[in-house]
């Protein structure tokens, strides 16, 4: 009669419980963190971010001179002012000619603009053109009337310059081009800020630096900070602002990815059991592999073959009873046995190194001779 051999409902759970409580926690913990990402901005110039690139030191100091910083990377929420707001738009991203119109005629009273792009410009700062050349990184005066420049005084400044229209004020550059630029209208101010390393947690404390941006951005209680994403098909900017190859949100594909690769990893790395050892069916003894080697060689007739084992072997013993090398020279080999044993050079030669026998009698004369020169050899 055959039986089915399976596990228990008992045994299925208790070999299944801890990859099922493992895998659970790491779905909850990917849960918890996936959220907690959502709710928060990455990336450079982030106010979220604590890396040198980031701006949550800015972001602090607006928090305690009474600013609500809200950080976001929906396009929607650049899209819905409220009263009395500010619209900090940062740096990289992708947005279309059509979006940068959409946030212009939003009704925003204060855009601030960080290293911003061609298209930009055009749509929130007309007359402010990119001058393409790179202020390099030091100290200056702001050269300028503006409240906010001359409040802060020296501030240490580097990157993208541009020109401005008569109407505007400049600061903070070398008389040609400058770092930033205000346009007023009668309903909107929108200013541009080349110096993106300034606002920065790195360089914030440099100079008046801190106090440039307070005085500039913290001009109302509500502040939307917005840092574009990947959300249109158009590319804006030079190549600078160039998009990465890899867009932020990949980031969760791969986590999504290692996490499946994990799961899979702690299902097929389960243990069967322990290991058994199995006991050989049938022992072969090393004289039965000789005779059997044996008999193929005679069925064969491979004489050569046999006489070689067996010059290989005596040869083996006579190294090791004499002392002498493996890859010795034959010469030498021949003329240390000859010295123990007393026996003709020439015949050991022809004995250890000669041509292989003609017949089976040879053959058994050889095996004979062999193993006499090995006796003697133990048995000096």
């Amino acid at each position: 009669m055959n039986t089915a051999v399976g596990r228990s409902a008992g045994e299925s759970w208790r070999f299944l419980r801890v990859p099922l409580l493992v895998t659970g926690l790491i779905v909850l913990a990917a849960i918890v963190i996936l959220i907690a990402t959502a709710a928060r901005t990455s990336g450079p110039f982030s106010p979220d971010s604590t890396e040198q690139n980031g701006a949550r030191a800015l972001a602090a100091l607006l928090e305690k001179h009474g600013v609500n910083v809200q950080g976001t990377e929906d396009l929607n929420d650049a899209l819905a002012p409220g009263a009395g707001q500010t619209l900090l738009i940062g740096p990289m991203g992708q947005l279309d000619r059509s979006d940068w119109e959409r946030i212009a005629h939003a009704g925003w009273s204060h855009i601030v603009l960080i290293r911003p792009g061609s298209r930009a410009l055009e749509a929130l700062a007309p007359g402010v053109r990119d001058s393409g050349q790179y202020l390099a990184s030091g100290s200056r005066d702001p050269d300028c009337d503006l409240p906010a420049a001359v409040k802060a005084g020296t501030v240490n400044v580097s990157g993208s310059t541009y020109s401005a229209p008569s109407t505007a004020q400049a600061c903070y550059g070398d008389g040609i081009t400058n770092t930033v630029v205000r346009l007023e209208t009668d309903d909107q101010i929108v200013d541009v800020v080349g110096s993106q390393r300034s606002f920065t947690n790195d360089q914030l404390a440099d100079d008046g630096n801190a106090a440039l941006a307070l005085n500039l951005i913290g001009t109302h209680e509500d502040l939307t900070w917005y840092l574009p994403q990947w959300e249109s098909s158009g590319y804006d900017g030079p190549d600078e602002d160039a998009p990465p190859l890899v867009p932020p949100d990949v980031r969760y594909i791969g986590w999504a990815l290692a996490f499946a690769v994990l799961v899979v990893a702690i299902w097929r790395g389960r243990r069967l059991g322990p290991v058994v050892a199995e006991r050989l069916p049938v022992i072969v003894h090393a004289a039965e592999t000789t005779e059997g080697r044996a008999r193929l060689y005679r069925r064969s007739r491979a004489r050569d073959r046999a006489a070689a084992a067996l010059r290989e072997s005596a040869l083996g013993k006579l190294h090791q009873a004499h002392g002498i090398p493996r890859r010795a020279d034959p010469s030498a080999v021949v003329a240390t046995v000859a010295a123990r044993t007393g026996r003709d050079p020439a015949m050991l030669y022809e004995l250890l190194y000669g041509l292989p026998p003609l017949s089976d009698a040879a053959l058994m004369s050889l095996s004979y001779e062999l193993d006499v020169l090995t006796q003697e050899v133990r048995h000096p």
